[in-house]
């Protein structure tokens, strides 16, 4: 999901992104732990938004093929190849629709209704 402000009443209305067939997909992650510190941390990279998703936000995180999912995954995979890897993305293959503000919600309970798209003129009182 990504979020808008809503030009009507100002609230956050979610966007579904997808693939084309649904199927799942991976987000460029970096996760690190310091004995000396004791500190563990994570974090997803980002990159400037590409088309279609620059609509929506001025960037979105990096999403990786399934086909450099192993490699990205190795630790042995030496920096500058990791790096390379991030060029194998899925940037132009992803579709979005607007859903029901019940996302926002931590009291839903899921299920299909959270991808069911909404009619635009309903939710924005056309």
């Amino acid at each position: 999901y990504e979020w808008t402000q809503s030009p009507a009443d100002k609230g956050r209305d979610p966007w579904y992104i997808f693939l084309p067939d649904h199927r799942p997909f991976s987000f460029a992650g970096l996760w690190a732990h310091n004995d000396k510190l004791g500190i563990t941390s994570c974090t997803i990279l980002t990159a400037p938004a590409q088309d279609p998703m620059v609509s929506l936000h001025d960037r979105q995180p990096v999403i990786l093929a399934p086909e450099v999912y192993d490699a990205w995954l190795d630790p042995r995979t030496p920096g500058g190849e990791a790096k390379a890897l991030l060029s194998h993305d899925l940037d132009g293959q992803l579709q979005f629709y607007r859903v029901d503000r019940q996302v926002n919600s931590s009291k839903n309970k899921g299920g299909d209704e959270m991808i069911t798209p909404i009619d635009m003129r309903t939710a924005y009182g056309i």
